[in-house]
Parts: structure tokens; sequence; C-alpha cells
């Protein structure tokens, strides 16, 4: 084939996939997409294809009959609601051995829907289809239907006397019970969408079909085992379950049921009636009276007698979408119309939210979703207060201090506010007494708005209960304000939010010329910062971090040294301004290394290990004493800039001889024709002399 030609081929099969794309369509080159379920069949074939034509690879519970078509994920885990499990190879749905021969190389004879039942182990619905007079007929006569055709366990295991009352009115109840497993028309599980409703055959009463993506697919609640079995006139899909109709909503559930009367209280209060009746696929997790009466009474009422926390707490129970026991077989994360995500898992026969196994009854079906009953409340944090935020957080011993100084109101009312609270390490050598002075900074701990740290911005300043303001530094992996940085997620309550913080915050005294004055550690920096005139420089505002060298520090320096230092004013102060970066960088806010510029040009290497803040490989003495303008290191050396090499030296020269250079060529030119250029030409040789 010819180049062209290869071209030409190649465009006609790119062909689809362009206009598709154009369109908005979904497609492929393999065509269209497949189903989650299709998609789990389809690696199960892949694992078993190594025992032949059409085998697929299944996961059983050990045990239990129940088996699994099971994605790559779950392959490996080998586990099913943490259970464990064995892979068995069988025929791949539609496909049988040969004698003789390697896997399962034939497809299954086509027959009629009534022989197709036994052909995929469903003897029991082909036996009861038997004994109703019609529907026999019916199966083995023209047309095209859909059956979903309970499994012979799922018969055995209905209750007796469920079974009793079909099996002896086999005209009327076991034919309208049967006729509600059919659709009037063929449907395989390409069609099944997750929320989709199928007419049945019984009074045209709706099947809920859901279509999960780990794909599970559930008709009723009723797990599909084998699909897509073709007969004559129609086709056969295995289920786990004997199905029933579905005739009320959530709502309607809820007002019937007497373990659900504190609950039918709350929603009507609430408002959320029109939702729990209206259209949608909902899953509720649906608090039984017993959940409520293990609330303590003062929080139960607090929040049924506030409309907006109990919304709140009510949208925290039901899930997005509706969720069917048998979907689940791993942890997943699914959202409320709270807004919360909760963890939906499994452990062995148990359903589990959050990892609690709270389910004491699962699978109660309505026309708009489902609802599993649970016997704990799950209170979001939106419908909290601090102190019910903070007793799940570790920040107890923070509000063990507050409630000792007098301050708990604030963490229970309902004053907007937001609580920095440092948490329990923070006080691993003991907690402060209290007095005035830890009152006052208790109170600067405490913001006058309700804030989220997503908002933040570097250089806010926030008002504290205390009068004082708080500035908020943001770096590359740190949120501070102040010396203190957020250490967890927020946590927003009803009325205030808690920031969880890496240590007890110190609000700023003075400027830095102020805490430098005040701590005798620091006179001869005074005294050095005097003689060099940048006084002004540490009072005025702005934004500095100062290496401060102690008393100690120059006094380790060699007497000469030290005299000749503070006996020249200029290079005292181009000294100093190496010990003054050009922002605040506060220690939690480090990192690794940070290269801090100085104020005299070069730069300051700042490191932070194992909590131990190194600037220029020193161990800094005392890190975080915040200042209105700044923030003060306290070091046991004095630093001294990087000297500058010969190398460096030279080309500094260079570059100045060459600029001096082009101005003397410049005015040489206009020097023989301008008297008074000349003297500036003059000037201009002599430096190039030097």
């Amino acid at each position: 084939m010819s180049a062209s030609s290869r071209s030409m081929a190649l465009l006609v099969r790119l062909l689809p996939l362009a206009l598709a794309l154009a369109l908005g369509t979904p497609a492929t080159l393999a065509g269209p997409a497949k189903s989650p379920y299709q998609l789990v069949l389809q690696h199960s074939r892949l694992r078993g294809r190594q025992h032949g034509p059409n085998v697929c690879a299944v996961q059983k519970l050990i045990g239990t009959n129940k088996k699994y078509f099971t994605n790559c994920k779950q392959w490996y885990q080998r586990k099913i609601c943490g259970k464990s499990t064995v892979i068995s190879y069988e025929c791949c749905p539609g496909y049988e051995k040969v004698p003789g021969e390697k896997g399962c190389p034939a497809a299954l004879p086509l027959s009629n829907l009534y022989e197709t039942l036994g052909v995929v182990g469903s003897t029991t619905t082909q036996l009861y289809t038997e004994r109703t007079e019609k529907l026999r007929p019916e199966m083995e006569g023209p047309g095209s239907f859909t059956i979903f055709a309970p499994s012979n366990e799922a018969w055995a295991s209905l209750p007796a006397e469920v079974l009793d009352s079909l099996v002896s009115n086999v005209n009327i109840e076991l034919l309208n019970a049967l006729r509600y497993h059919m659709v009037n028309r063929r449907v395989l599980t390409d069609e099944l969408k997750h929320g989709m409703a199928l007419t049945s055959m019984y009074q045209n009463s709706g099947i809920q079909i859901h279509h999960y993506p780990n794909g599970i697919v559930t008709v009723n609640c009723a797990r599909l085992l084998k699909a897509d079995h073709h007969a004559t006139n129609g086709v056969v899909h295995l289920i786990d379950k004997v199905i029933s109709t579905v005739t009320n909503n959530i709502q309607q559930i809820i007002e019937i049921e007497d373990t659900f009367e504190t609950l039918r209280a709350a929603v009507a209060a609430s408002g959320l009636n029109t939702v729990l009746e209206g259209d949608g696929q909902f899953t509720l997790l649906a608090p039984t009276n017993e959940a409520f009466e293990k609330i303590p009474a003062e929080t139960l009422n607090r929040i049924l007698g506030d409309p907006e926390a109990l919304r709140d707490l009510l949208n925290n129970h039901i899930l997005k979408s509706a969720m069917c026991a048998e979907a689940i077989v791993a942890g997943m994360s699914m959202e409320t119309l709270e807004g919360t995500t909760l963890e939906v898992g499994c452990s062995g026969d148990m359903l589990t939210i959050n990892g609690k196994a709270i389910i004491s009854n699962k699978d109660t079906l309505a026309t708009n979703g489902v609802i599993h009953y649970i016997d704990e409340l799950l209170i979001p944090d939106s419908a909290k207060t601090l102190f019910e935020l903070a007793a799940e957080s570790d920040v107890s011993t923070a509000v063990d201090l507050f409630r000792q100084a007098g301050l708990g109101t604030h963490l229970s009312g309902k004053e907007r506010l937001t609580l920095l609270a440092p948490m329990n390490s923070v006080f691993k050598d003991g907690t402060p007494n209290i007095d005035a002075h830890t009152k006052n900074l208790l109170l600067n701990h405490m913001i006058k708005e309700q804030l989220a740290s997503k908002y933040l911005y570097h250089g806010q300043t926030l008002d504290t209960l205390g009068g004082k303001k708080l500035r908020v530094f943001v770096y590359r992996n740190s949120l501070c304000i102040e010396n203190s940085c957020i250490a967890a997620h927020d946590k927003r309550g009803r009325y205030g939010t808690l920031f969880t913080m890496d240590r007890m915050l110190t609000p700023p005294m003075g400027t830095v010329m102020d805490v430098l004055k005040g701590d005798n550690r620091f006179s001869m920096l005074v005294a050095a910062i005097q003689s060099a005139g940048l006084t002004e420089v540490l009072n005025r505002e702005g934004v500095y971090t100062v290496f401060a060298p102690t008393n100690e520090a120059f006094q380790a320096m060699p007497p000469e040294e030290l005299n000749k230092l503070l006996g020249n004013a200029k290079e005292l102060a181009n000294i100093l301004k190496y010990h003054i970066g050009d922002e605040i960088l506060v220690s939690g806010g480090i990192g690794a290394l940070v290269r801090l510029k100085s104020l005299q040009g070069d730069k300051l290497e700042v490191s932070s290990k194992n909590n131990i803040v190194n600037v220029n490989k020193e161990p800094v003495a005392e890190a975080d004493i915040m200042a209105t303008n700044g923030v003060v290191y306290a070091i046991s050396s004095v630093l001294q800039p990087p000297a500058i090499k010969p190398q460096e030296r030279g080309d500094e020269l260079a570059d100045s001889a060459l600029e001096i250079f082009k101005q003397a060529s410049a005015y040489s030119r206009a020097a023989r024709t301008s008297v008074k250029l000349a003297p500036v030409y003059q000037r201009l040789l002599e430096r190039m002399k030097h």
C-alpha cells in the first residue's frame, strides 16, 4: 500500500471520532462507551482467559455462595466487605463448556424464556411459572420480554408465611408477583441506567434500577447476578432476591413507621417533607427514636429549637443518590444534601457509616429512593457549638483553659467568632496558671468574626476579643496568624469556627525597637543600632525579620574586631542591615530552607528541622518574638555577610572599567568641539589610569 493510501485509510478510521467530538457525543474508535457492568465483566474475562475462551474469573466469599464480577482494585485486595474471597473460574454469561475442549467455546443455544430460566439456574422461578395457568404459555409464545428471575436461593430465603401466601393462590398472588418481575420488552444491561424506572407487567408498577460505578446493578435493591441471557422471545437476568412492589415515597414511610416518631416531628419542623416526598433518588439514613434519645437533652433541644441547625442535621442524613446495600462491597465517599461527605462501607453483612456499624435495618425501598435505619445521629459540624467541635478535636486542654478562665459562654453561645485553639501537644510540659494575664491572652485567641481559612490572605488583620489586631501570613506550605500556624482543617460550627493551632499565640507588644529595648539581652545591639542610625528604620511601619545578636554574641567577638566594628558607623550599619530581612518570616513558615533577602542586599539562609531554626547554619536561641512591624529571633553569634571572592571582585572592576571606557570614548569625540566638555574628558582619563 502506498503512503497516500495508508494516509487515506487512517483518515477514514479517524473521521467518525472527529465527527463525534465535534458533535459532543461520546464515542471511540471501538464504539460506544461500555457500562460499568460491562467493564467489570470484561475485566473478569481478562482474568479468566488463561483458562480458555469465554471463561470469567469471579470472586467468591469464603463460606457462602456469593459471587462477584469485580474490578481491578478488588481483584488485588481479594476482599469483599472486608471478608476474604477465593477466585473461581466459570463460563461467562451466555456460554457453555464442550466436552474435551478448553474453556467455554460454545454459545448457549437460544430457546424461549421458560426454558432459559432452567438454563440460568432459576428452576424455582420456572416451577412457579408452570404452576400458574397463564404465564408459561406466555413465556413460550411470541413476543419480547425481560424477566428479572430470582435465584433458587432467593425463593428459599423468603419468610415461610410470605411464600405460603403466594403458592396458596397461584393464579392471583403468585401470578402477580411473577408479572412484577417482567417487562414487556427486551432490556439489556447497557440500557439499565442509574436511577431509571422500568414499567413492569403488573399494573404498570415501577421497577427501580440502579447501575453503580463499581459495576453492580440492582433491581429494587436486588443484585444482578447473571445478566443478558438471551432467549428467542426476550432476555433473562438472574437476581438475588424476590422483589415486591413499591408504592410509598420516603416521606410516607416516615409517617407510618412508629420508630420514626421523633424524626417525623423534626422533618415537619424543618420543612424537608417537600424534599422527601418529591421526585429524585435519595438515600435516607433514618435515625430511629432511640438514636435521638442517645443525644444529651440540652444538645437535642438546642438543635430542635434552631431551624437552621435542624435543617443541617437532617440534610446530613440524606445522600444525594440512592444507595442499596448490595452495591456496597468496599468503602466509598458519598455526598449529603448538607454538602458533607460520609464514608459508606461494609463489614461482612453489616453496613457502616464513617467506620461504625450503626445501620440496624437496610434497604427499605421507596419510590424516590431507599431508607436505611440508623441508631446514632450524624450531627454535622454546622449544627455544633465550639464546645462540641472541640470535644472531637485535639484541643481539649485549650478548651479546659477557656472554661477555667470563665470564657465558656463564648464557646457555647450565639456569638459569631473564630477560636484559635492550640493543640494538646502544645501543653505537654504543663498549662499556664489562670490569672489576668492568661485570661487576656486567651481572649486574644478569639477572633470577632466567623472565618474560613480558605478566605484568609497575606497581610490581613483580624480583631480579637482582647482588643488586639493579629496579622495573617501566607507561606508556601503554611497559613499562620502571628507566630501560630493552622495545624488542621477548619471545623465550622453553627456560630463559631475552630482553627487548630500549632502553638500558643503571642500578640505583638510594640515595634521591633520596643521589643529590643525591653529585653536586657539586647542592650549592646540597641546601642549599636543607635550608633548606626537605624533606630528610625526599626521603629517605623514595615515588615522585618530581625536576627538579633544577644550581648553574649557581641562579647564573643575578639575585642579588637568588636571595637573596630563599633567605631566604624558605616561598616556597623552594613553588618546590622545584614541581620534584617525585608519580610516577616515566622518559624512555622520556614519549611526546609528559605533564602531571605536582607536590607544589606545579600541573602540569609533560614532553615528549620525538628523544631530548631537555623540562620546561616547557626542555631537560633529563641524564635518568634513578635513585634508590630516584624518578628525577632534571638541569636548567639554576629552574622557576617559573605565575602566577595577575588574573581567576583575582578569581574566588578572589569565592568566598571568598561563603563568608564565607554563614557570616555563618547566624551573624547565631543571634547574636540566643546571647551566645556574637555575637563570632563580629562577626569575620565584619570579614572581609567586607576
